[in-house]
């Protein structure tokens, strides 16, 4: 696997807690790299609405956890970005597949169309193929 670049060394963070029985984890080295491309995708498509002044939040910024994949019954990965106030911004989830989804809350008015909101961008997809695309709801008028 290649070095990862500056800034991608790891992503490893405590996520013991109360919802956490299994202990700390952390988002493997292996993963990093990934994780950051995952980023870098939901901040492009930030930007190709014109929104400026949303920036989504690397990576090491999440706290991680395993969570049990309703689906297949499986461990997968979950990082949760959080304010400082603790409300939950966005989320990574590496599944045991290999194939991952995240989102992160833009919570803004379409800067080109007063007809949209801009509820969050997300991202999904397998290895190196990743997708990502905005969540709209129609304003109320």
């Amino acid at each position: 696997m290649p070095a990862p670049r500056a800034g991608e060394e790891s992503c490893r963070r405590d996520a013991g807690g109360p919802d956490n029985k299994r202990g700390k984890q952390s988002c493997p080295k292996e993963t990093a790299s990934l994780a950051h491309a995952i980023c870098r995708a939901l901040q492009q498509e930030v930007l190709k609405l014109g929104i400026g002044d949303v920036r989504i939040r690397s990576p090491e910024g999440a706290v991680y956890r395993l969570s049990t994949d309703p689906a297949s019954g499986l461990d997968s990965l979950l990082g949760e970005w959080r304010d400082a106030k603790g409300q939950k911004q966005g989320e990574l989830t590496f599944h045991a597949d290999g194939s991952f989804y995240a989102e992160y809350d833009v919570i803004r008015t379409h800067p080109r169309s007063n007809r949209w909101f801009v509820e969050a961008v997300s991202a999904w997809g397998r290895g190196s193929d990743i997708r990502a695309e905005p969540r709209l709801m129609p304003m109320v008028s």
